[in-house]
């Protein structure tokens, strides 16, 4: 304020030079806040952008803040006449000018254009930066515009400017809305800050007047204190007349209050009376809207002293479905006096509860034309009568909708009501019944029973028990009875209250519980529930007759596959035609279904081994046996596992454990045959499950490794590719190859996990070699199945390619044809995905699956991959060698590129050239080989080419 400070001791300035003075009185705060908020900026920042420039940038704003703060003090030291100068205004423009160019220069060189985490808080600071100092300079509109045109337009002009980013225009959008903001506000606070200064004027020359007129005032004052003379001597006689006047109001005030203390006691008796009545009065004068009204805070909520309107304060506490309703009773009234003013609502009190009120009223007073001008009226809260009759309806709503019987009767047992279940359960109407004593209801019971049933009644107020009841067409059923003793407030027994329902379909229920618990419902065969008890009952006679008893567990083999394809609908069929052969299978104690697609047969005969293998051949031979399910026509093989007690099984649970490890080994060894248990097979179980644990610990100790085998193009016998085969480095059994561990990996679910390694490790071996060389190299991975049913594969892919850098076009996935013929959305879904990215597919082990070709429209594949079988018989077998050439002939016309493997001789090398195969693989070109031995290959080869 030092500059305002002058002014009180000075004459008068012209409105610029003040406005000059304000400037730069105010002008270090936007310059010391500039300089902050260029820290901030550089903090922010500072990861993103060249240091160097950033300091840069940063030193010149500093420079330009000291600049400022020495031209502000060098103008506070001259004096008044010396302000006048124009050169401390351009000087002031000029710094305000440059310091915009460089709070600009935040936008267009500093903050990166990608980053909205920078661009939000940097551009928000900016923003409130100018309008702090677009406020302060207000007062000079020059200054103001020197400071906002070139920190706003430029930056305005750079985003509007931008194409190749999508987020510039709308920066450039919010810049122009907010630069326009920002100078309409300027120019509203200079307007205001011109007008203050002009006003600041004015009072100066008021204070001027004012001294004048405390001159006159002095004046005044002093022939005031004549009259003030006269005046005295006039109350003085003012007071002797007033003492006599008080003297007859006295007695006046005496007679009012014996008048006043007998309203009083009539009012009070009044008030007991609308108390203990329950009514609250209401007066509404309809020209003011006022109501006087008793109560309010009851009813209302509202304070008792407060005076409300009907439409400002009481309206608005009606429920809204009850608004039209009270608005047509008043005008009904009003419009016909003998229409009476009388009905229900619901108020809402401010606590927030809902009260239901009888609101009674008539007009009293209306003008000449016979509009209403007041009406007066009682309101009383009915709220417990509305609660008691809601209770009462939902009493008897639930009396009639309670599927069950309810019976109401008397205190001598008569029945007064039964409700509508009652009937639909006995069949009797409710006028059949009524009047009638409970024991005619109860007529299936003997009298010894209902006089107990009474006695306990009335004993203990309550009895309930399970009975026979008889409908009116005489069936009889199971009835749940209860009954309860109604009493009044003295003890005394009123009513009895029956309660019963229908346990019928309780009943069957129950036996269908019964049923599921020891059979199984689709295939009406024992469960594994009743199968336990009736082995370990088996088990208990063969010990004590020292006989032998045989346990065979069946399983269907490549179950999980047909109810995949072809749904859940036929393999229940299937199961169900099933377990009907083996049920009619003679030799055979008890069949069971313990799970989906496994089955044990229990033998408690005494057979000799081959009669075993014989009765397990039959069993084999049904169940291959063709099935016709609707349309379908299909033919299914079986794996048998045999336990035998007491041989080779102590109880009846080594005897399941045992025959389900002797049916793994059957499957195992390719299905459709019979295996016995023996003590090897147990050693050989342990050492799977050895394995598979080693296999988990393998997938986390990093010990698969990939294999790289080279295929050869043979239009320029270069090596252009390579399929990738995964390895484990075994720290015991060494390198083992895929099919010791590959099936085991699909049971057990690590298929996934294995399938992701392999893929990640080959992606980023490929694009080391694209790269850093020798040459780029396209890289085929085989898929499983259960990696192509993961709803996000085909997203994990698209991250393996970007962590590893790879071309999409350098990655080739091999499906099998059965994994092209999976009916699941999720399975085409990633197919597809996998096309868009640009990866190559092809089908491995073409011809060999399935016959049915429409996958290959169905799917955008690249590669056909001919099976090693027809390969291995080219030279031998002329069928062979016309699929061979079909199969190429078939691709390239459908301009698929054709990959043969297994090529181990130079002869066939020669007859695929001829046919006129793309690729070649096999060991004749190279077995697979580790990632750097393959590289020298590469480079073996590169070397080789004719220069």
């Amino acid at each position: 304020m030092a500059f305002q400070d002058s002014y009180a001791v000075s004459t008068p300035v012209d409105l610029r030079i003040r406005k000059l003075d304000l400037l730069y009185e105010y002008s270090r705060l936007p310059q010391w806040l500039i300089l902050l908020s260029a820290v901030l900026v550089c903090f922010l920042v500072w990861e993103r952008v060249e240091h160097t420039l950033l300091l840069g940038w940063l030193a010149l704003i500093l420079t330009l803040t000291l600049l400022r703060n020495l031209l502000t003090s060098r103008y506070r030291n001259s004096p008044p006449e010396a302000r006048l100068k124009s050169s401390w205004r351009a000087l002031f423009y000029l710094g305000n000018m440059l310091t915009g160019f460089a709070v600009t220069y935040i936008q267009i060189g500093l903050v990166p254009l990608d980053t909205f985490s920078l661009q939000a808080p940097t551009y928000s600071l900016f923003t409130g930066i100018s309008l702090c100092v677009s406020i302060i300079y207000a007062s000079r509109f020059l200054a103001f515009a020197s400071f906002l045109l070139p920190a706003w337009l430029p930056t305005i002009v750079f985003f509007l400017t931008r194409s190749n980013d999508s987020t510039s225009a709308y920066w450039g959008v919010m810049a122009i809305t907010l630069f326009c903001c920002i100078l309409l506000a300027g120019a509203f606070i200079n307007r205001s800050v011109t007008r203050a200064l002009h006003a600041d004027d004015r009072n100066l020359a008021l204070l001027a007047r004012l001294e004048q007129a405390h001159e006159q005032a002095k004046a005044l004052n002093e022939q005031l204190s004549t009259e003030v003379q006269h005046r005295r001597r006039a109350e003085q006689e003012l007071l002797e007349s007033h003492e006599a006047l008080e003297e007859r109001v006295k007695q006046r005030t005496a007679e009012l209050e014996d008048i006043s203390r007998a309203l009083r006691s009539s009012e009070d008796r009044l008030n007991l009376a609308i108390e203990a009545s329950g009514l609250a009065l209401w007066d509404w004068d309809l020209a003011s809207d006022r109501v006087e009204h008793s109560q309010l805070e009851t009813i209302f909520g509202l304070q008792p002293e407060s005076q409300p309107t009907m439409l400002g304060d009481l309206r608005p506490h009606l429920h809204y479905r009850d608004i039209d309703t009270v608005r047509n009773a008043l005008i009904s009234h009003m419009k016909d006096q003998d229409t009476p003013y009388h009905l229900e609502y619901r108020v809402r009190h401010t606590d927030g509860h809902w009260l239901w009120v009888e609101d009674t009223g008539r007009a009293i007073e209306r003008d000449d034309s016979g509009r209403v001008l007041r009406m007066i009226g009682t309101r009383r809260d009915i709220s417990a009568r509305k609660l008691h009759e809601e209770q009462a309806l939902l009493a008897a709503t639930v009396f009639e909708a309670s599927s069950e019987g309810i019976i109401i009767l008397d205190h001598r047992l008569h029945v007064l009501a039964v409700n509508r279940a009652f009937s639909d359960i006995t069949g009797y109407a409710g006028h059949e019944v009524v009047h009638s004593l409970l024991e005619r209801i109860a007529q299936s019971m003997d009298k010894s029973d209902y006089d107990k049933l009474v006695s306990t009644l009335k004993s203990t107020d309550r009895w309930q028990g399970e009975r026979t009841g008889t409908r009116r067409n005489g069936e009889q059923y199971p009835q749940w009875l209860q009954l309860k003793v109604v009493r009044d407030e003295r003890g005394k027994i009123i009513h009895y209250v029956a309660f019963f329902a229908d346990l019928t379909v309780h009943r069957q229920n129950e036996e269908q519980v019964r049923y599921l618990t020891n059979y199984d419902p689709l295939t009406q065969l024992a469960n594994r529930n009743l199968f336990t008890q009736r082995l370990n009952e088996a088990t208990g006679r063969a010990r004590a007759g020292n006989r032998s008893l045989v346990l065979l567990h069946l399983n269907l083999d490549r179950f999980k596959q047909i109810n995949e394809t072809l749904g859940h609908a036929v393999a229940d069929l299937l199961l169900q035609q099933i377990a009907l052969r083996l049920g009619e299978m003679d030799q055979t104690d008890l069949v069971a279904r313990l799970s989906a697609d496994e089955f044990v047969i229990l033998i408690e005969q005494q057979l000799e081994r081959q009669q075993l293998e014989d009765l397990a051949t039959r069993l084999l031979e049904e169940v291959r046996k063709p099935l016709q399910i609707g349309v379908q026509e299909l033919v299914v093989t079986a794996s048998i596992g045999i336990s035998q007690f007491p041989n080779v099984a102590r109880n009846g649970l080594h005897m399941i454990t045992q025959a389900s490890q002797a049916m793994h080994h059957a499957k195992h060894l390719g299905g459709d045959n019979f295996q016995f248990y023996t003590h090897l097979l147990q050693s050989y179980s342990l050492d799977r499950l050895q394995l598979e644990n080693q296999l988990r610990k393998a997938l986390v100790d990093a010990q698969l490794v990939v294999y790289y085998q080279p295929k050869l193009d043979l239009a320029s016998d270069q090596i252009t590719a390579a399929e990738a085969l995964v390895r484990w480095q075994h720290p015991q059994r060494g390198l083992l190859l895929p099919g010791q561990f590959i099936e085991m990996a699909e049971e057990t679910g690590m298929i996934v996990t294995l399938g992701e390694l392999v893929l990640r490790q080959a992606c980023a071996q490929a694009s080391h070699w694209y790269h850093q060389g020798p040459v780029p190299v396209r890289i085929a991975v085989n898929l499983s199945v259960q990696q192509l049913r993961q709803e996000n594969f085909s997203q994990t892919v698209r991250a393996i390619l970007m962590e590893s850098d790879l071309p999409a076009r350098l990655l080739e996935l091999e499906l099998t044809e059965s994994m092209l013929l999976e009916h699941l959305d999720v399975v085409a879904r990633n197919i597809a995905e996998l096309q868009d990215m640009g990866i190559r597919l092809a089908v491995d082990d073409f011809g060999t699956g399935y016959s049915s070709l429409a996958y290959l429209k169905r799917f955008p594949l690249h590669t056909l991959k001919i099976d090693r079988a027809f390969v291995a018989e080219l030279e031998e077998g002329a069928q062979d060698a016309a699929i061979v050439r079909a199969i190429i002939a078939m691709a390239h016309s459908l301009g698929l590129n054709v990959v043969a493997e297994g090529v181990e001789l130079e002869s066939q090398l020669e007859i695929l050239r001829d046919y006129g195969c793309d690729e070649v693989q096999g060991y004749l070109i190279s077995r697979p080989l580790p990632a750097q031995a393959f590289a020298r290959l590469l480079i073996d080869a590169q070397q080789s080419l004719p220069i």
